[in-house]
C-alpha cells in the first residue's frame, strides 16, 4: 500500500506535512525523521517542534512503540524471549500449541475477528494459508521472472480448507491464542500496520502530542493539524503513470487517517499479466476490479481494514458498507481510470495542490 506524496529518495511515502507538536509556540520549526526498520517499509515522522531535541525525544518515543508492534505482529520472524505470531503459526508435535501472548496481541486478534464480521468475512486474518501460496510463487515470479507462473486451483482451494477464522481461540483472561487446525495459519497483513500505527497515534494523544503525522508504509494518521489551525494537505497518488494529473485528489485532514490499497505496487507477472497481493476470499484469486481504493475515517485501523475489504467487493456493494459507517469515506479507481466517491468524500477535498 502507498499513497500521497511527499518523496524521500527513490520511494514514494506521503505528503506534505505541516503542523504543530505538544506545546508549540511561534517559535516551532517543522522536522522529520525516518526509518526502513519497522513493519517492511519506511515510516516517517514529521512534526512541528520548539527544538530539534524536542522533536527527537517524540520521534524516538514513536519508532520504540513501532518496533514493538513490529516484533509482536510478525508472522516471519521471533525474537528472543518474546512469543509473537510467528510463534502462534508455528507447529509442534505437529499440532499448534496453546501460546500466552502479550495483551496487545489478544486486542488486535479481537478487533480482527471483529472486522471479519463487520466486513462480511472479507477481511480474515485466518487466510494465512492461502496467502503464503501466493507469497510463495510471488516470491520465485518476482527472483526469476522467466519462471513465474501461478499457483494451481488445487492447491488454493486445498489451502482454503483451513481458514476458518473459528479455529482461532482466544482465552483474554488467560491472555492465550492457539490454533485448533494444524493447517491454519494467520497473516495479518491487511490490519497490522493500520492497527499499529492507530495505537501509536493513540499513546501520543494521551501524552497531549498533537500536530503529528504518522506515515508507515502509506498508512497515514494524522494527529491535529498546523500551529495556526489549518490541516494538514494529503494527496493520493495516481496509479496510473501515463496520467497528466499526479495526484486523483488532495484532502485536508485534521486528526484522521487515509489508507489506500493498490494493485499497482506488490505484484508479479506471470505470461505479460500482472497478479497483485490483494487476493479476494471467494475466488482466491487477486481481485480485478480497481486499481486503487483509498479510506479516509478516524480510526487507521478501520483504514487499513476497509480499504483491503473495499478492494475485494463490488463497487455496489463497498459503497453500501461505507455509507452505512460513521465518519468513513471512500475513494475507487477502477481499471479505465473512471473515479467513484462516497457521498461525503468531498468534503475532505482541497484545491490547493503542491
Amino acid at each position: 500500500m502507498r499513497k500521497s506524496f511527499f518523496r524521500w529518495p527513490g520511494i514514494c511515502v506521503a505528503l506534505i506535512l505541516l503542523s504543530g507538536a505538544v506545546g508549540c509556540g511561534s517559535k516551532s520549526e517543522k522536522y522529520s525523521t525516518y526509518s526502513f526498520d519497522y513493519f517492511d517499509t519506511v515510516s516517517v515522522i514529521t512534526g512541528y517542534a520548539d527544538s530539534q531535541e524536542q522533536f527527537d525525544d517524540i520521534a524516538e518515543s514513536i519508532f520504540s512503540e513501532l518496533s514493538e508492534y513490529h516484533k509482536l505482529f510478525t508472522i516471519y520472524d521471533r525474537f528472543e524471549k518474546m512469543e509473537n505470531l510467528s510463534t502462534v503459526n508455528e507447529l509442534k508435535d505437529g499440532t499448534h500449541r496453546v501460546v500466552t501472548v502479550d495483551p496487545r496481541i489478544i486486542d488486535m486478534l479481537l478487533y480482527a475477528k471483529d472486522m471479519y464480521k463487520k466486513t462480511d468475512e472479507t477481511v480474515n486474518v485466518a487466510m494465512g494459508s492461502v496467502l503464503s501460496v501466493w507469497h510463495d510463487y510471488r516470491t520465485e515470479g518476482t527472483e526469476n521472472p522467466s519462471e513465474a507462473k501461478l499457483p494451481t486451483v488445487g492447491e488454493l482451494t486445498e489451502a482454503a480448507k483451513h481458514t476458518d477464522i473459528n479455529h482461532m481461540i482466544i482465552d483474554e483472561e488467560a491472555c492465550t491464542v492457539t490454533l485448533t487446525d494444524p493447517d491454519m495459519t494467520l497473516d495479518v497483513g491487511a490490519i497490522a500496520k493500520g492497527y499499529a500505527v492507530e495505537m501509536v497515534a493513540r499513546f501520543l494523544e494521551e501524552k497531549g502530542v498533537t500536530g503529528y503525522l504518522l506515515n508507515v508504509g502509506g498508512n497515514v494518521r494524522t494527529i491535529g493539524g498546523k500551529p495556526n489551525g489549518e490541516k494538514w494537505l494529503v494527496g493520493i497518488e495516481n496509479p496510473k503513470e501515463e496520467s497528466e494529473e499526479s495526484y486523483l485528489a488532495y484532502l485536508e485532514l485534521s486528526g484522521e487517517s487515509l489508507v489506500t490499497s493498490g494493485s499497482y505496487q506488490r505484484y508479479y507477472v506471470v505470461d505479460g499479466k500482472r497478479y497483485h497481493h490483494i487476493i479476494d476470499p471467494e475466488t482466491l484469486m487477486p481481485s480485478e476490479d480497481y486499481v486503487s481504493v483509498s479510506v479516509v475515517c478516524k480510526n487507521s485501523a478501520d483504514g487499513d481494514a476497509l480499504s483491503t475489504a473495499l478492494f475485494c467487493m463490488g463497487l455496489e456493494e463497498g459503497m453500501a458498507l461505507v455509507e452505512s459507517l460513521t465518519d468513513t469515506e471512500a475513494l475507487w479507481m477502477l481499471d479505465d481510470g473512471t473515479c467513484y466517491e462516497s457521498s461525503g468524500f468531498g468534503k475532505y477535498k482541497s484545491e490547493t495542490k503542491k
